[in-house]
């Protein structure tokens, strides 16, 4: 099959790349073809889970604001930014019908909250388009050719298979005859002039992304960088029972087998970039007795400093959640970076949680001593013993459910240190949530490799790189997202224009 560019990967990044290509050619006197290839039944699949599915799919700051969240370099991505900035994002979705809505933290959303509405935007803004989207097709190899490029693939097909009954009479009135799914595999050739990979990163491999697009670049002749989870979880001291699997490669990731042209099987060895972590700790590892107090509580409006080696390394405002992952939410991902790199290297991290922040030591002490003696001389109080009046004035300083917590990982806590420990709540960390749930992956193809204004391959002509499998990252709240939509856009822009 031959289509003039073929994108592989149906994500944000790839979809993006299909509008802005298709765009492109439908303004050329000569026009073109443009088709998608997506291993999984259904495309989007990772964007269906951003937000809690509620899809944060761009942050409206000015690209001042905005660059300060990218935590690669941001003179590269700056072309691809200012190209489809997040107005323009939002107004594109807005032309194929969907609404947005901008929330705290400049953060937007879709009107209806709902991630499937800005899949379904871009898959139908790309048939508007005139775009070839192909799923269950998953490329095993790729081969330069003189015109271009050629991907051996592998496709699926499904259909429902009515299942004979033999006896009529089994058949229920009204109720659908029993199906089953029939699966056929075949093998297909595409050719193309142009290419694009965007096949995301190793986060979320349940989604899709196993690092394919890493292992292409590789053997056409570029250079991946060091992967590791961000956005991730981080899993402090005795927050999960015992984990007998640290130290091992968690994923599926073993090598993998390569079709060539003759269809022989070979095992490859596994990649540089692709490291074993010894702090990697499972999301499904059962949580302690600590855990337990931990999981489920949300800390609002708090302060979470990082310290490596008993150095500050980041501080942060904002929100914490505790999961059955570990500490999580927006903070949480925030430092996150910097602790994997950190544990990865074998240093001491850890973390401090001021839950005043905006008070004083001294004027959250004076606090704490007038809510005691309102507690103590309660008459409700009469006969309680000291570590239930504790708790009780505990609850009126932070929410309930998060007490006991902070009593178990503060034993020696009394009235007079209790402002200390409150605004220097001290975890240390034992290691963090891997691949398998973390939301973005760090590291990825060398951007120094690739021409920022165009993201075409220095190495490979008309081949082009869009997405999480660049070495690019971004702080949580939807700028990793719309750095997907903004480098996708201009590989599908520069690979038309340069037919």
């Amino acid at each position: 099959m031959k289509s003039d560019i073929v994108i592989i990967g149906g994500g944000a990044a790839g979809l993006m790349a299909a509008i802005g290509a298709a765009k492109v050619l439908s303004e050329s006197e000569n026009g073109g073809t443009v088709t998608v290839l997506e291993k999984m039944p259904k495309a989007g699949r990772k964007v269906m889970i951003t937000g809690k599915g509620r899809c944060n799919f761009t942050n409206v700051k000015d690209w001042q604001d905005f660059s300060t969240h990218i935590r690669t370099d941001n003179n590269f991505v700056s072309p691809a930014w200012h190209n489809l900035t997040p107005e323009g994002m939002i107004e594109l979705l807005k032309q194929n019908g969907l609404r947005s809505v901008v929330e705290r933290g400049d953060r937007a959303y879709p009107q209806s909250h709902m991630a499937g509405d800005v899949v379904d935007t871009l898959l139908r803004a790309c048939t508007l388009a005139g775009v070839k989207v192909v799923t269950d097709c998953e490329v095993k190899t790729i081969d330069v050719t003189p015109r271009g490029f050629s991907l051996d693939c592998v496709q699926t097909s499904r259909k429902n298979v009515r299942i004979p009954v033999n006896d009529p009479r089994k058949l229920r009135p009204g109720k659908p005859a029993p199906t089953r799914e029939e699966i056929t595999i075949e093998p297909v050739e595409y050719n193309c002039k142009k290419l694009i990979i965007a096949t995301g990163g190793l986060s979320y491999p349940g989604t899709g992304s196993t690092g394919d697009g890493y292992m292409w670049a590789e053997e056409l002749g570029h250079s991946v960088e060091a992967c590791f989870p961000s956005l991730t979880a981080l899993v402090p001291v005795g927050y999960k029972e015992s984990n007998p699997l640290a130290g091992e490669i968690k994923q599926a990731f073993r090598g993998r087998t390569v079709y060539g042209k003759t269809k022989e099987r070979k095992i490859a060895p596994l990649p540089k970039w692709y490291p074993t972590f010894e702090k990697h700790i499972e999301r499904v590892t059962p949580l302690s007795d600590l855990g337990e107090l931990f999981n489920g509580n949300n800390l609002d409006n708090v302060q979470l400093t990082l310290y490596i080696n008993g150095q500050e390394a980041q501080q942060e405002f904002g929100d914490i959640e505790f999961t059955d992952g570990g500490l999580e939410g927006p903070l949480g991902f925030m430092v996150s970076r910097k602790a994997v790199k950190a544990l990865n290297d074998g240093q001491k991290v850890s973390v401090s949680i001021d839950l005043k922040p905006a008070v004083e030591l001294e004027k959250l002490d004076a606090d704490i001593h007038a809510k005691w003696e309102e507690v103590i001389n309660d008459d409700r109080s009469k006969g309680q013993s000291f570590q239930r009046l504790f708790r009780i004035m505990l609850g009126k300083l932070m929410p309930w459910n998060a007490t006991l917590a902070f009593l178990k990982t503060n034993p020696k806590v009394s009235v007079d240190s209790l402002a200390q420990a409150m605004k220097d709540w001290k975890l240390d960390i034992a290691g963090f949530v891997g691949f398998e749930r973390c939301v973005v992956t760090a590291g990825g193809i060398s951007t120094d490799e690739i021409t920022a204004k165009t993201l075409e391959s220095k190495k490979q002509p008309g081949l082009y790189f869009a997405g999480e499998v660049l070495d690019m990252d971004c702080d949580t709240g939807g700028y990793n997202l719309q750095m997907a939509f903004s480098t996708g856009y201009l590989a599908g822009e520069s690979a038309a224009k340069a037919l």
